[in-house]
């Protein structure tokens, strides 16, 4: 593949990544709208011809590593785990 190649492909993924980025803005947007009917009507689930739209409480339960590190730090590095990985970026 040719420099103008590479060139031409990765504008065109910033592009993309750029469209990307406002579409998910707009269904955010959208998400707000619906959630909002929601509150207002008092229901976490709405029917809607063939949509059935939930917005429900949950729970999760998570390891707070900031607290363990301060407080137990032996413990902390003793199970953290280092992993490698990349990240693609356009710039």
């Amino acid at each position: 593949m040719t420099t103008l190649e590479i060139n031409g492909k990765a504008k065109t993924y910033r592009e993309l990544q750029t469209y990307i980025k406002q579409l998910e803005e707009e269904a955010e947007e959208l998400k707000a709208v619906i959630t909002a009917e929601m509150a207002a009507r008092g229901v976490e689930v709405l029917e809607a011809d063939v949509f059935t739209i939930r917005y429900t409480k949950y729970q999760s339960s998570r390891l707070d590593t900031a607290t363990l590190k301060e407080e137990l730090p032996e413990i902390a590095s003793r199970y953290t785990k280092t992993v490698e990985a990349r990240r693609f970026q356009v710039a």
